[in-house]
């Protein structure tokens, strides 16, 4: 045996009881669960706990992968792996037009690293990008609708001619092959968000013919949220597609309390058949960018097209009511609340007053995205802890952070999700037990993603594990220290290779992408 962990307590990843055993670890993978005698190596594991490594279901990472080696944001939680691509915008398929224009876009999510050599356009040329350069954390993508859309249509409000939508449907089907494990929509972002369902329908019959799972960000989180979510079910039965639904939230004050309708509402299409799962962060606040708060009709056109709408005076004052009085579809159809929408960053180090402090007003947004040219991110102060702990209780729950790592006070479930989960919400609220929460963080999204050999601790699956103290682990990371790196997890594993020991982080570059299998 390479590595004997020796006595630890093993929690699985099925949800079934755990139990103390040795697991002895040879060539990047569990070779045996007993009584392990001999190895090169042996941890003594008393007093703590073994499981398998967690999943983040909903990561955007996507280009920290690629600038930050450490990557501990991810690594010291014990994730080792994250999916990408989310929100129907990320950087690949692109031509060198759309890849300007994402660029600029979602600079608030992932920023724009100086000097990164953007040498792919494929999205088997970025997976490939990836292994070949070496990553932290293992690593599955999500071809993005909304940059499809991008690609093949532009940014105009319009249904999609019969050769746009084939064009896109070879789009898919060529991130598929060369090894994505399903395909985002972000559909309250341009111009992901200007597709109909029936465009939809026929993207998702795509992705179910490779044994991929569609992952949406819907229409709306706020009024209407629960209707969102039912289009979202009614499209991929309609495509035959496995559904998973990204950060499912119950936010605004339209929706406190309603979690119960939401579940009821899964129950009923898991009753009749559908394939759906979901994952969920364990704070209240969410975060995007600023520019995202926007009508959809002002940013139609792209990021310059924004910016001159915002730039007139008359132009910006109907986004102004739209957002104040309407209630914009960018903000979930519900006024926009502007003490509740606090600055988590900026791009321009000239604007970091900024960061911090909520927002007063209509005129100090639009200044600050004429200025910081669309880049500003925010939390958005709308969530319900009722609504979180009751859909974290769902049997189809897994755990996605939806980190941004980028900015100078990030949410802090980018470095806190996983440790939350175990131990705020599981040891001291006792709202999962520790065997179950392993379970939504591990077997069950290994499940969604159909890895064979990964997510349990099994005989023959691979050494991606995670050591942690169930007495002491928590994030470390709060709202005003956003990256203080969690405690109780002295040790992960990936293909038996320590990326994190005795707590801290090793060189290793022990990640590589995981490419769909039919």
């Amino acid at each position: 045996m390479d590595l004997v962990i020796r006595d630890a307590r093993v929690i699985d990843g099925t949800g079934g009881p755990s139990y103390r055993a040795d697991v002895g670890i040879s060539e990047g993978r569990i070779a045996e669960i007993g009584q392990v005698t001999t190895g090169r190596r042996v941890i003594d594991a008393r007093g703590l706990a073994l499981s398998p490594g967690f999943i983040d279901m909903h990561a955007h990472s996507d280009l920290a992968l690629l600038t930050d080696p450490a990557h501990e944001a991810k690594a010291a939680q014990g994730v080792t792996l994250e999916v990408i691509g989310q929100d129907g915008l990320s950087y690949a398929p692109v031509d060198d037009r759309t890849l300007a224009e994402v660029r600029r876009q979602i600079v608030g999510w992932n920023g724009d690293p100086p000097g990164l050599d953007y040498d792919w356009r494929t999205v088997g040329e970025y997976l490939d990008r990836l292994d070949r350069q070496g990553i932290a954390v293992n690593a599955a993508y999500l071809v993005p609708q909304g940059t499809v859309r991008m690609l093949a249509v532009g940014w105009e409000d319009r249904p999609a001619t019969p050769a746009e939508l084939t064009r896109m449907k070879e789009l898919v089907a060529e991130g598929l092959a060369q090894g994505a494990v399903g395909m985002s929509s972000g559909l309250t972002y341009t111009p992901g968000m200007y597709a109909s369902d029936a465009e939809l329908t026929e993207l998702c019959r795509v992705v179910a013919a490779y044994g991929g799972y569609y992952c949406p960000h819907h229409r709306s989180y706020g009024a209407g949220a629960l209707q969102a979510y039912e289009e979202m079910l009614t499209v991929t039965k309609n495509a035959g597609c496995a559904l998973h639904l990204a950060h499912a939230t119950m936010n605004f004050d339209e929706n406190q309390g309603r979690a119960p309708e939401l579940i009821a509402l899964l129950d009923r299409a898991l009753a009749e058949g559908a394939d759906v799962t979901l994952d969920t962060y364990p704070y209240l606040p969410g975060s995007t960018t600023l520019a995202a708060m926007l009508p959809s009709w002002a940013t139609e056109g792209g990021p310059e097209a924004t910016l001159g709408r915002l730039r007139d005076e008359r132009t910006a004052a109907r986004i102004r009511h739209a957002m104040e009085v309407e209630g914009s579809d960018g903000c979930h159809g519900v006024p926009t609340d502007w003490s509740t929408i606090e600055v988590s960053g900026v791009t321009d180090p000239a604007l970091s007053s900024y960061v911090g402090r909520r927002i007063p007003d209509f005129a100090t947004a639009r200044r600050l995205l004429l200025d910081d040219r669309l880049g500003p991110t925010i939390l958005q102060h709308v969530g319900h802890e009722e609504n979180v702990r009751a859909i974290m209780r769902h049997p189809a729950h897994t755990a996605g952070s939806d980190g941004l790592l980028t900015g100078d006070k990030p949410h802090p479930r980018a470095y806190g999700t996983f440790p939350r989960y175990l131990g705020h919400y599981t040891r001291d609220l006792g709202i999962l037990t520790l065997e179950a929460c392993i379970a939504h963080l591990t077997g069950r999204p290994a499940a969604r993603l159909r890895l064979p050999d990964r997510g349990l601790i099994r005989p023959g699956y691979r050494a991606d594990l995670v050591l942690f103290d169930p007495d002491t682990i928590a994030a470390g990371s709060t709202f005003d220290h956003p990256r203080t790196l969690p405690h109780g997890i002295p040790h992960v594993l990936i293909d038996g290779h320590f990326v994190i020991e005795d707590g801290h982080r090793t060189d290793v570059l022990a990640g590589r992408t995981v490419r769909r299998r039919r």
